[in-house]
């Protein structure tokens, strides 16, 4: 980040300080949720997913696990529909939290 534009430069090799990885987690969750909403973006995968979130196979993963774990998924998802914005803040989470 640039230090002009009055925020701070972020590095999770030195301190996660200043970095909010649950919550930058939850907005990539909203962002899938939005998508799944729509008639025709859900599939099987999506499904197991959901399933997976709700701890319908074991342990409920936390959201930043789970994005993660199925980070190539989630960014198809947002090249697929072309959701730039989305795709900005998975960039941003992984780079600062994966």
């Amino acid at each position: 980040m640039s230090q002009g534009c009055g925020c701070k430069n972020t590095d999770r090799y030195v301190s996660f300080e200043g970095i909010d990885c649950d919550g930058n987690a939850r907005q990539i969750m909203a962002c899938i949720d939005r998508h799944l909403a729509i008639p025709g973006r859900n599939n099987v995968f999506w499904e197991y997913f959901n399933k997976k979130r709700a701890g319908g196979s074991g342990p409920k993963p936390d959201d930043l696990f789970l994005i993660h774990s199925n980070i190539n998924q989630v960014r198809e998802l947002f090249e697929t529909w072309e959701d730039q914005e989305a795709m900005a803040l998975l960039v941003q989470l992984e780079e600062e939290c994966c």
